[in-house]
């Protein structure tokens, strides 16, 4: 049974500092063959330089997802084509710098395909996801039966349409970029591990990572504002999936949620 943990979107020094102190731990507890996690707000809440996404690699996480924030350090253009680790959302326009997927050995028989996609409700309007992961799915499947599909996206109802549209094709189906966990983890009829949103790895007295008065003083004074990550104590927010190595299913899917002091 091949073991894969999904780390929900890491946010800020305080989202990498729980990486630091608990995905080794928690490797050796569930006995976790591979990690993925979304990485576009872990540096300083917006975006991925490549010392963070270095630091992130070197403390437990394998493999890098983002989202709509990931261009929003200008440098990742200079390393994102060069990080064989890391993936933005395969639906931006043909050209655009990094992949959307990718193949990668866990063990020295097995392969794991990785895919990041955006929604378009509530988000830019990039390509259609649904045909980007029909384009896709065809020829990673030529590859591995094992896919798992960080969906990035705003509307519940997109997450959940996407998931059913994926259902006996992708192993699994985990939406990001909301920030708060949902509790709808369960396994589609066909086989697929589906839940609508990770959660955020961060700071856990936060509105989204962001320090509460802020946010609460832009929904007051309807004025601009500069957000700024929250301090105090951390919170990994994951699922841990289970996957038959043969078929590529789901068998098992759980939510991990731990709290560190920072």
């Amino acid at each position: 049974m091949l073991r894969i943990l999904m780390v929900g979107d890491i946010v800020g020094r305080p989202g990498r500092m729980a990486v630091k102190q608990l995905i080794h731990p928690l490797k050796k507890k569930y006995g976790i063959d591979f990690v993925i996690a979304n990485g576009e707000n872990a540096a300083g809440g917006n975006g991925l330089t490549q010392e963070i996404a270095d630091e992130l690699l070197n403390d437990g996480i394998d493999f890098i997802t983002m989202g709509n924030h990931t261009w929003d350090k200008k440098e990742i253009l200079e390393f994102i084509d060069l990080e064989p680790r890391l993936i933005r959302p395969a639906n931006y326009p043909p050209g655009t710098p990094g992949r959307g997927s990718a193949v990668v050995r866990v063990t020295k028989d097995i392969k794991v395909g990785i895919v990041n996609l955006s929604g378009r409700v509530f988000l830019p309007p990039l390509d259609c996801p649904f045909r980007t992961a029909e384009t896709i799915m065809n020829t990673l499947l030529k590859e591995t039966k094992i896919i798992i599909i960080d969906f990035h996206a705003e509307a519940t109802s997109e997450k959940i349409a996407f998931g059913w549209f994926m259902d006996g094709k992708a192993s699994a189906v985990l939406g990001t970029h909301t920030h708060v966990p949902t509790a709808d983890e369960r396994i589609l009829p066909q086989g697929t591990g589906y839940i609508t949103d990770v959660g955020m790895t961060g700071p856990r007295d936060s509105v989204l990572g962001v320090k509460a008065d802020i946010v609460i003083s832009k929904f007051i004074t309807q004025l601009p504002v500069r957000f700024e990550v929250a301090a105090g104590p951390a919170q990994l927010n994951g699922v841990l999936l289970h996957i038959n190595e043969t078929t590529g299913k789901t068998e098992h899917i759980v939510r991990i949620q731990e709290t560190v002091t920072t």
